[in-house]
């Protein structure tokens, strides 16, 4: 990925957190049929290998053969991301030498895969992963609300893969290479816009 120095980002601690926040990524391999991509919600857990990413995918999915051929994985979040005008830059009135872009968190993560059949790993990963989701919800709906039949039967037609992670890089491009007045001008812009979330990103000192 390419990462100016200014946008570079690799404390572990934020990358792991833009990955808890923003679970659904998108998984890409190289095999036999070529370059394959699913979008699939992960779910990050810390273990003696290292940090560790699981998820389920159908066994029908066409991804799931070159994952057991030993491909190699690479995973990618998408963090907050807000188009920027360049009538928002404070710079404009000066000298008017702006053009538009693209604010944004993205993180990769890469490693090879192992794939479990196993239902008992399968149960756990789903019941982790829908805990997660729910955690916000008035009425929290777990695993343990649907029949057991039910589920059994929706275990057969998944299949688990475990992804130890090797490289885990980010790029924060929140107009850090802004001057300061064009930083805060910048976030206003975006507050006004209804995106708050990419606003309280830009750093202002």
């Amino acid at each position: 990925m390419y990462r100016p120095p200014a946008f570079r980002e690799d404390r572990p601690d934020v990358l792991r957190a833009a990955i808890l926040a923003h679970p659904l990524a998108t998984l890409v391999t190289a095999g036999d049929r070529g370059i394959v991509a699913n979008v699939i919600p992960f779910s990050l857990a810390a273990t003696a290998r290292g940090d560790v990413l699981r998820a389920h995918l159908a066994r029908a999915n066409e991804q799931v053969a070159d994952l057991r051929a030993g491909a190699s994985a690479l995973v990618l979040f998408q963090g907050p991301q807000a188009y920027v005008s360049p009538s928002w830059y404070a710079s404009k009135r000066v000298h008017a030498k702006v053009v538009p872009t693209w604010n944004y968190v993205v993180v990769q993560a890469r490693g090879t895969a192992r794939m479990i059949d196993d239902p008992a790993w399968l149960l756990e990963q789903i019941a982790n992963l829908t805990t997660a989701a729910e955690e916000d919800q008035l009425e929290p709906w777990t695993v343990a609300d649907a029949p057991d039949d039910f589920i059994r039967g929706q275990l057969k037609g998944i299949v688990g893969v475990e992804i130890t992670v090797d490289r885990l890089e980010g790029k924060w491009k929140v107009s850090q290479n802004r001057s300061r007045e064009d930083r805060i001008s910048v976030a206003d812009g975006l507050r006004a816009a209804g995106n708050h979330q990419v606003a309280d990103l830009i750093p202002h000192d």
